[in-house]
């Protein structure tokens, strides 16, 4: 088996200046050229993981089919290239220091001082290495997560650096993606900011091979010549991204810049003509969508949108490949607790309420699905959607008015959503839940089954600790609820759905982490049918 090449992404003058998206975009047109690509992110905090991290810090947790709680940018290289990460792609220092620290209370190191050079940078070099063995990819790409110059970030650079050593000069590459600011007074670019991060990672002993200028305004050739010259780099390795209105239009800016060509002749990869036709195809139709659906998302989290990162871009992959043009209304849960945004409410084409933890909010949410029961407005729950669905019809059409999950800690004789079993006497919060991909068998002539072409089972990724309440499955049939998706033991409530009603859904996993924008997911897809379908209704009652 051939060893892998590397490409090591790194990103200077500002954060959230793109180096995910950079990095996706880069597996797609490696990928396109034929080659295998495997993606891993090196985030230098010492959580563990982003499971117990509040969203508001880190956005969205992204699962991966093996139960892997990881960064979201783990979510692009997956949409981007096509392909199923895994636990080690996702590298914290939490996981690098905790596994060094365990090594030491074993006595390991037969007494030896632990120091961050050789252990620590041993370790990171360790796991970026396993996913080369793991994948058999040709080409690694690593991102390493925050600034250069944050201070937790040094043994990940050190160690990137010494990687360029142990392999052939020709196997390593690295990208520097930085952001050039703009001062309106003068309408210049500055590059000051990005020779002063490059000084910085050569300082480290990396000199970067290309450099991604990010920018929110058109980049002239002296300005890319001038980056050229004061950061030493090839002329047509300084690759300009300006802002743009479409994420997947990424590759194909990065692809038109040369930058694919310019990796394969760098790194002397045995690649194809780069096929990105279908790419094209695709981003041309994302452009060409005229015709409106409003979709409201009902969360806690909505100031913060990266939260529902995945749930956002699989609504816009779903109205995209059925020419509709997506506008999204984001609702706060705790609004609608004060009386607030059902004029919202009212406007919308479908209602999603995507998952969360905790009380707060959870009775706006209530609400929510209530207004669409009631309305015949399209719903889809996720998880926790799914779980305020089951309450809201235990109270409104059973009569349960206490009716809550053992979540909560509400006072409740009606628990309708329950802590799974095998969750009790669990008290890490950390990694413990029901996580990755599970099976579900689907319920023939079911809205469900429809939306998965009657396939009688499907894989679906989960992240939960809470479940239907098996107690009260009878009661919810014999008043208009089904069931259209179980375990294949029969024992755990995959999909919830309501008779009666155009589409009212709820999933107790995440469809939203297998969507792709050149292959929506089928419960999306149906959900926006539904919505489409509606909008036409709802136009013409108007109009009347």
């Amino acid at each position: 088996m051939a060893k892998p090449k590397y490409i090591f992404c790194t990103g200077g003058v500002v954060s959230s200046v793109g180096k995910g998206v950079t990095v996706a975009a880069i597996g797609r047109i490696l990928k396109a050229r034929g080659l295998k690509v495997a993606v891993q992110k090196l985030d230098p905090y010492l959580n563990v993981d982003p499971g117990t991290m509040s969203p508001y810090q880190h956005g969205e947790v992204y699962v991966t089919a093996d139960g892997a709680e990881t960064d979201l940018d783990l979510g692009h290289y997956e949409r981007f290239t096509g392909e199923n990460l895994n636990r080690t792609c996702n590298v914290t220092a939490g996981q690098v220091y905790g596994h060094v620290i365990d090594k030491e209370r074993r006595g390991d190191y037969l007494g030896g001082t632990i120091q961050v050079i050789p252990h620590i940078t041993n370790e990171i070099k360790r796991r970026i290495a396993l996913v080369g063995q793991e994948s058999d990819a040709d080409v690694v790409i690593v991102e390493v997560g925050g600034t250069v110059g944050d201070i937790e970030g040094q043994p990940f650079l050190e160690a990137i650096r010494q990687m360029r050593m142990s392999l052939k000069r020709r196997d390593t590459l690295y990208v520097h993606v930085t952001f050039l600011p703009y001062i309106g007074a003068t309408g210049e670019l500055k590059t000051k900011p990005t020779q002063h991060s490059v000084r910085e990672l050569r300082g480290i002993g990396i000199q970067p091979n290309v450099i991604v200028a990010r920018t929110d305004h058109p980049v002239s050739k002296d300005v890319m010549g001038k980056i050229a010259l004061f950061c030493d780099v090839d002329d047509n390795a300084v690759i300009p991204l300006e802002t743009t209105d479409l994420l997947y239009d990424v590759p194909l800016v990065l692809e038109d810049a040369g930058l694919g060509d310019y990796l394969v002749e760098n790194l002397r990869l045995e690649a194809k003509e780069p096929d990105l036709k279908g790419w094209r195809k695709m981003v041309k139709r994302f452009r060409a969508v005229k015709e409106e659906i409003n979709i409201g998302i009902v969360g806690k989290y909505i100031e913060l949108h990266d939260a529902y990162m995945s749930v956002k871009e699989a609504i816009f992959h779903a109205a995209g490949g059925q020419d509709r043009k997506l506008q999204i209304t984001w609702i706060h849960s705790g609004d609608l607790e004060k009386g607030k945004g059902f004029e919202d409410l009212a406007k919308l084409d479908g209602i999603i309420v995507p998952g969360g933890f905790g009380y707060r909010g959870v009775e706006g949410k209530i609400l929510a699905a209530r207004y669409a029961r009631e309305n015949n407005i399209p719903y889809l729950g996720l998880c926790l959607g799914m779980q305020v669905m089951t309450i809201e019809f235990a109270r409104n059409i059973l009569g349960l008015e206490d009716a809550n999950s053992s979540e909560f800690e509400r006072p409740s004789k009606h628990s309708v959503i329950d802590l799974m079993h095998d969750q009790r006497g669990i008290t890490d919060m950390g990694g413990t839940m029901r996580l990755g991909l599970y099976p579900c068998k689907l319920l023939e002539g079911s809205v469900a089954a429809a939306a998965y072409d009657n396939q009688p089972e499907v894989q679906e990724r989960h992240r939960h600790r809470f479940e239907f309440n098996n107690d009260y499955r009878e009661a919810f049939e014999q008043n208009g609820a089904v069931f259209s998706g179980l375990s294949p033991d029969g024992l755990l409530v995959e999909i919830l759905e309501l008779k009666d009603h155009p589409f009212m859904v709820g999933s107790q996993f995440h469809p939203e982490f297998l969507s792709r924008p050149n292959e929506p997911h089928p419960l999306f897809n149906g959900f926006v049918r539904a919505a489409m379908s509606y909008r036409t209704k709802r136009l013409e009652n108007t109009r009347g």
